[in-house]
């Protein structure tokens, strides 16, 4: 294994620590299918096995937590954060982007390609160690770490340290097990009042619980992942929702406007239709949980 240091990450909704010794998968994955994770890697049941062979690939396949982690800025999904935040950037309409990178921790950035190349193929990630090497890498094409010591996760000083940077018009990606943060995160903006404007993208949502719905609906888009609650408590409230496997919702005008001017860059064909109830769902194409929806420690 070329990992460096100790990580863990969510997983298909299980938990998973990574270091030298190999991948350890700590809790029962929720999820027993989805569509995505089949098409990229071709998984049809998912189980503990299942979720550690993936992580395995992530890190032969474009060395994910190694020294030379692969940055390839070629989208991978249609309506993913990190591909949205790249064209948002590339077209003007934020000026900088604050997100996660395992190695790095919280990383702020206004070049679109980076933010594709440390999104594609990533996680959730919990915690991450030190990789000099993926920092460097960031480094060099145009990002700041925000602590070059410790990788720290951060997103909430991620975006302050943006505002101390001198960019105004911010969007940050806000995993669900950190869905507090998009508290921090609008009372910061609410009391800068200096024409200061943060998206927020949550993302990574499969685990959150009904604690968390308070903090995620004040963001202003929203990935379902393969989230019940979400689909329920959240998707009610969309403006406009893309997809419908793994549904993204725009729950603010704002979030709507940036949403919208993604599809127009969009190459694949669309078709859109009015609705007058959200979310439109079709049971049998999403993620299927497993029964009992609670995560069960390995020993």
């Amino acid at each position: 294994m070329c990992v460096k240091g100790e990580h863990e990450i969510y997983c298909c909704g299980a938990r998973v620590h990574i270091s030298e010794k190999g991948v350890n998968v700590l809790s029962e994955p929720l999820v027993e299918y989805c569509p995505l994770h089949e098409a990229l890697y071709g998984t049809k049941q998912i189980d503990v096995e299942a979720v550690r062979r993936s992580v395995e690939l992530k890190i032969t396949g474009f060395g994910f937590c190694c020294r030379n982690r692969a940055f390839n800025w070629e989208p991978i999904v249609a309506y993913g954060a990190s591909e949205m935040m790249r064209v948002w950037l590339e077209d003007g309409l934020i000026d900088c982007a604050v997100v996660v990178c395992e190695g790095a921790g919280t990383v702020i950035t206004s070049n679109g390609k980076l933010v594709q190349a440390i999104g594609a193929r990533l996680t959730g990630i919990i915690k991450t160690s030190l990789i000099p090497e993926i920092i460097q890498k960031i480094k060099n094409e145009g990002g700041t770490v925000l602590d070059e010591q410790n990788a720290v996760i951060d997103q909430v000083e991620g975006v302050k340290k943006a505002f101390e940077l001198g960019f105004k018009h911010i969007a940050v990606s806000v995993a669900g097990f950190q869905a507090k943060a998009i508290s921090e995160i609008r009372r910061f903006e609410a009391h800068t009042n200096t024409g200061m404007s943060v998206l927020v993208f949550s993302v990574c949502n499969t685990c959150v619980k009904n604690a968390d719905v308070r903090h995620i609906i004040k963001a202003d888009v929203v990935c379902a992942s393969a989230s019940k609650i979400l689909r329920e408590k959240i998707g009610k409230n969309a403006l406009i929702q893309l997809g419908v496997t793994i549904p993204v919702y725009a729950l603010t005008d704002h979030g709507k406007r940036l949403i919208l001017a993604y599809l127009a860059k969009f190459k694949d064909k669309l078709v859109v239709f009015k609705t007058s109830k959200l979310p439109y769902q079709a049971e049998a194409r999403g993620p299927r949980l497993k029964r009992r929806n609670l995560t069960k420690t390995l020993k």
